[in-house]
Order: C-alpha cells, then sequence, then structure tokens
C-alpha cells in the first residue's frame, strides 16, 4: 500500500484529505505542521503532501529535506497563496507539482493517483 505523508496546519483540510486518501486506498501520515513532518522523514514514504505556508517549518523546506533523504520521493505542494504557489515552484525539489486552493477532494486525489502511477 502507497504511503503518503501529509503536512497541513488547518485541521479540518487535514482531516478531509487523510479520509479522502485512506479511502482510495492509501496509508497516510498526517502532520500538524512543518516541523512533525520533518520528525518522520527517516521513514518511507512514496509521496509528500504538504502545504507551503506552515507554522515552523514551511513545506519548501519540508520538501527538500525530504527530497535529500528520498531522491525519487514524489512531492505535490498545496497552498491558498497565488504569490507562493508561482514562487513555489522555482525553489521546490525538480518534479514537484503544486496545487492552489481550493482544491475539490476528488482533484486532489486524482493528482495524487497519478503522480504515485508515475
Amino acid at each position: 500500500m502507497p504511503r503518503i505523508l501529509l503536512a497541513e496546519d488547518d485541521d479540518s483540510l487535514r482531516g478531509f484529505l487523510a479520509r479522502a486518501l485512506e479511502r482510495a486506498g492509501y496509508e497516510v501520515g498526517a502532520c500538524a505542521d512543518g516541523d512533525e513532518a520533518a520528525a518522520v522523514l527517516d521513514q518511507d514514504w512514496d509521496l509528500l503532501l504538504t502545504d507551503i505556508v506552515m507554522p515552523g517549518m514551511d513545506g519548501i523546506e519540508v520538501a527538500r529535506r525530504a527530497a535529500a533523504l528520498h531522491p525519487g520521493l514524489r512531492i505535490m505542494f498545496i497552498t491558498g497563496f497565488a504569490a507562493v504557489a508561482l514562487t513555489a515552484a522555482d525553489a521546490a525539489p525538480p518534479g514537484a507539482k503544486v496545487l492552489s486552493k481550493p482544491i475539490h477532494l476528488r482533484e486532489i486525489v486524482s493528482e495524487v493517483e497519478r503522480m504515485i502511477a508515475a
């Protein structure tokens, strides 16, 4: 079963995303912020799904650390800030995908499925 590390500081969105991904057949490790996600980067993950703007360590830094530990790791960002999304594409590890909020849960699950299958 593919494993997804989810880092999202919005409690309700994190819960919705985790449940949707679990229903789609993924094992999800849900973290409330970047610091919490960074603490479990040593585990095996197939995909990092992270918000960009979070308290503590931001999603870009989590992604950089994750990519250094796991060079083949797939990375997807979600953000509610258009300007952040534009700069994230430049600062993110190669191959990372950036999705802008608001986004429908089915769309996120579809994008995750595409990235995992790639």
